[in-house]
């Protein structure tokens, strides 16, 4: 036998019962494994899938709402499934068309689990349009002396897309998006850096319309709002020059105690300026208007004559109450520029409708 034979031999053995010791707990290990495969799985969780346009109303800013008062918007688990219906459903008066939306809150006394309180109801308004229904926001209030209009840039707010949550995952660019809603980009952290005139004016927003084809109601007005810096404290009444006599409305002031008899001469002139504004901001909005008419295209026009609004409510949910039933407080009116809604949804009874046209 050749030298060294025998420990390669020893070797060999040594090699094979080693890899017979490395298959054993390959073995052992696999069986370990199918025993612990087999143990009884936990039963899956399931969720309820959500809704295509679900955060479609907390998605389109409440216009007007004070900061403060944001977040109890959101309070409650509202249910907008009537507006999603009108995009989704196969006669919706939505559907296939182009839709800008903007929102806004209403407080209101409502009657919810057992007690009464004033709750900020969510309000989205729809406006069926070929093009955005206007660029701007009027800021007007008791308290401010004059109405602005100002782009609603200058407010940090425009109309953007809304992408629906099945074509979230597609690339912006190459959706062609038929709703549009009016956004603001003001962060809240950084309102502690405002001027408060200036996050008051927040609170006093209004998306603004204006519709060339009608005559506006302010151009045939014929009061003015009068607040009259006096002393002690200003004087704040509405004056029509029409109806009004200067000198007889200037004396009442007085036996009221509204105005001291040392300031009746200051205030006369005073609501006499303001008159001579009123007239020539309705001449020149009379004449802005006939222009605009005359350079106005007939497919404009066109459009602005089927041109609608629609006002949508949260629907009440009597399987699962989890926010406040609204249907007694409903109201067809927007705002002073958009003036009523063609249609409020859900539907306001006859009964209700007609109390709140009178009111209105």
């Amino acid at each position: 036998m050749r030298k060294g034979a025998k420990r390669k031999t020893r070797e060999t053995k040594s090699s094979s019962s080693s890899q017979e010791n490395h298959e054993e707990t390959i073995k052992a290990t696999s069986r370990a494994k199918r025993v612990k495969a087999s143990k009884p799985e936990t039963e899956p969780e399931y969720f309820e899938d959500k809704r295509n346009l679900e955060d479609l109303w907390k998605e389109v800013f409440p216009v007007g709402t004070e900061w403060d008062q944001l977040d109890s918007v959101y309070q409650f688990n509202w249910n907008f499934k009537n507006l999603e219906d009108e995009f989704e459903k196969e006669k919706g008066k939505l559907r296939g068309k182009k839709v800008y939306l903007f929102g806004c809150t209403e407080p209101q006394l409502v009657h919810f689990k057992g007690e009464s309180k004033v709750v900020c109801i969510p309000v989205v308004v729809a406006v069926v349009s070929p093009f955005p229904p206007s660029d701007k926001i009027g800021i007007n209030s008791v308290q401010r002396e004059a109405e602005e209009i100002v782009p609603m840039k200058q407010m940090k707010m425009d109309w953007v897309p809304y992408i629906p949550l099945e074509d979230r995952d597609s690339q912006v660019d190459r959706l062609k998006s038929q709703i549009f809603i009016l956004r603001c980009t003001q962060r809240r952290t950084a309102l502690k850096h405002l001027k408060i005139d200036r996050l008051k004016k927040y609170e006093y927003c209004l998306p603004y319309f204006y519709q060339p084809l009608k005559e506006d109601e302010l151009e045939q007005s014929t009061e003015v709002q009068i607040i009259f810096p006096a002393e002690p404290k200003p004087v704040f009444c509405e004056f029509d020059w029409e109806l009004d006599e200067l000198e007889e409305f200037t004396d009442n002031l007085i036996k009221e105690e509204e105005l001291s008899e040392d300031q009746k001469d200051a205030f006369k002139d005073f609501v006499k300026e303001k008159i001579r504004e009123a007239k020539k901001a309705n001449r020149e909005a009379k004449e802005a208007r006939k222009k605009a008419l005359q350079e106005m295209s007939q497919e404009t026009k066109t459009a602005y004559e089927n041109m609608s609004f629609y006002k949508f409510y949260p629907v009440s949910d009597k399987d699962s109450p989890d926010a406040p039933d609204v249907s007694k407080v409903q109201s067809p009116y927007i705002n002073r520029y958009y003036g009523k809604a063609k249609e409020v949804l859900p539907p306001i009874c006859e009964k209700d409708a007609n109390l709140l046209f009178r009111k209105i």
